[in-house]
């Protein structure tokens, strides 16, 4: 049951990472990004990521936190894209 609340809570979060990235794309601004709040989900994503692989959770829900930190490190990608091109604006 556990693993199954967990996917939803993966699946909700995940859903707003390719928005966020086509928000990115489309933009062409950090503004409204916060490069800490990136981090520090990637950092969340990762101990989810280790803490599967250290109980031996080998699940679907693994597959949803690396889906959902390969497109937050898209984003965080897309935010120093989008920093240096404002920097050459001002």
């Amino acid at each position: 049951m556990t693993q199954i609340f967990e996917f939803i809570m993966l699946i909700c979060f995940g859903l707003s990472w390719p928005i966020s990235v086509y928000k990115s794309i489309t933009s062409r601004s950090t503004q409204g990004k916060s490069l800490v709040f990136i981090l520090a989900i990637i950092v969340g994503y990762i101990c989810g990521i280790i803490g599967k692989l250290s109980s031996g959770q080998l699940t679907y829900v693994l597959g949803l936190y690396i889906f959902n930190l390969t497109v937050v490190c898209a984003d965080l990608v897309l935010y120093f894209i989008n920093k240096k091109r404002e920097e050459k604006t001002v």
